[in-house]
């Protein structure tokens, strides 16, 4: 008999490091879209890990505008900064296995290989050491719903992986792979930017026994000189006070009919648009200008 397949949950996972750009509108209206087509959860989780990258007040000005434009997910927000016991628990069962080290070596010491960490090579012992995941040799892939099959030697391009950093905060990439596992994330749809890094995720997913979720990377909103729309000086804040021109704007670079974009209040648009939407019109590439006229000025 074939296992039904558990009941699609979503999730929009933003770094409060500022107000929602275009971009981070994309990639919550695609994973809302997503897991609302399936009939299943939407949730958001706040990645405050980092704090000297973080600005004070922007997650809760980011949950606002997403309640402005309609996108209220389906549990209480989550946010990364109050569960380091999940963290310091699965770190401790990877370093207790063996597959995870401490590493004294600095940027400076990693130069000579651009940064790639295959062997410790630090002349010296840090008071606070990094934590490592060991990464062997070969070569993994995953199967990605828009943009295709895509692997990595992760050896030779990734090396081995930082869980904890030596400043003592938690990596990103341990972070996101223990909260989808606790949430139950069954489906990850975010920008093409985090492509390179899901086989890394997918790595530490099987040295921890958890399930991989089904993934799908959206392609990603650039500015007029190509870079990523978080990078530039373009990023400037959708609007809240008005957020139809954005929705609609994001609705259409999702690939969707624009005339299938009905009129009426956020969350009233949101739901009638939904049986129009088809996943199979994303477009594939990861580079794309972003459409005019969806940023405050």
């Amino acid at each position: 008999m074939t296992t039904p397949r558990p009941r699609h949950r979503g999730r929009f996972a933003p770094s409060p490091t500022g107000p929602l750009h275009f971009g981070s509108l994309v990639a919550a209206l695609g994973s809302w879209l997503f897991a609302r087509a399936a009939g299943g959860d939407w949730l958001v989780r706040i990645e405050d890990i980092d704090p000297p990258r973080e600005v004070p007040g922007a997650a809760a000005a980011q949950l606002a505008t997403l309640a402005a434009f309609g996108l209220v997910p389906d549990e209480p927000p989550v946010f990364q900064s109050t569960r380091g016991d999940l963290y310091a628990a699965a770190l401790a069962r990877l370093l207790a296995g063996g597959d995870a080290f401490e590493c004294h070596c600095s940027r400076s010491d990693l130069e000579a290989t651009g940064g790639i960490h295959r062997s410790c090579v630090a002349g010296r012992r840090r008071d606070t050491p990094a934590i490592r995941l060991r990464v062997p040799d070969g070569r993994l892939g995953f199967q990605d719903r828009i943009q295709g099959w895509f692997e990595q030697d992760l050896g030779r391009e990734v090396g081995d992986v930082v869980l904890r950093r030596a400043d003592g905060y938690w990596a990103y990439q341990l972070a996101v792979v223990v909260d989808d596992a606790d949430q139950g994330i069954t489906d990850v749809v975010r920008g093409a930017d985090l492509l390179d890094s899901t086989p890394r995720q997918i790595l530490l997913q099987q040295r921890l026994g958890l399930p991989t979720p089904a993934y799908a990377h959206l392609p990603l909103v650039l500015d007029a000189e190509g870079r990523k729309l978080g990078k530039s000086l373009a990023a400037l804040p959708v609007d809240a006070a008005d957020p139809l021109p954005a929705l609609r704007a994001a609705w259409a670079f999702l690939g969707q009919d624009p005339r299938r974009w009905p009129a009426g209040p956020p969350e009233r648009a949101l739901i009638s648009a939904l049986p129009a939407f088809d996943a199979a019109r994303i477009r594939r590439e990861s580079r794309a200008p972003a459409p005019d006229r969806v940023q405050a000025g």
